[in-house]
């Protein structure tokens, strides 16, 4: 699972760099724009964006502001945060993964499309559920990992 992540990730951070250097050559030093390619960047984008939170999720780097972290001293202490913390990320996600399950039924069945390119915007619509779905299941493997570290007093 790494690698095929490491190279899409890899390859949509060259398509979007790629575009926006074609946006700038020729919209600022040509003076030609082109026509529909800030909408056809918009997809590969917000896969990006997605798919970089799914990433940091299933390496375990999100961004956290534990500063309850350093009042417990005792490993215990520590595992039981990263449980509760991680319990936490789960109900909310799994209520966010909810309303963008309506979200997508909405988009299928609407099938809006971009208005220069008519591009179904349903394909750029998706990469929330499957992210957020991503997203929740290597939240639910960490809090796992977590409950069975607290449970046999390992290092985490």
């Amino acid at each position: 699972m790494d690698k095929p992540a490491k190279y899409l990730l890899t390859c949509l951070i060259c398509v979007v760099a790629l575009g926006q250097f074609v946006q700038v050559v020729t919209r600022y030093v040509l003076q030609v724009p082109v026509m529909g390619l800030e909408e056809a960047m918009m997809y590969p984008t917000i896969w990006l964006y997605i798919l970089g939170a799914v990433n940091a999720s299933r390496e375990d780097t999100h961004i956290r502001a534990n500063v309850l972290e350093i009042f417990l001293k005792a490993p215990w202490q520590h595992r039981l945060q990263a449980i509760v913390a991680e319990t936490v990320s789960l109900v909310v996600g799994l209520w966010l993964l909810y309303w963008a399950w309506d979200f997508t039924k909405y988009s299928w069945r609407v099938w809006r499309e971009s208005p220069t390119l008519y591009i179904p915007t349903f394909y750029a619509d998706i990469a929330l559920l499957a992210g957020l779905a991503l997203m929740m299941v290597y939240t639910a493997l960490h809090l796992v990992r977590h409950v069975r570290s607290l449970r046999h007093g390992e290092r985490t």
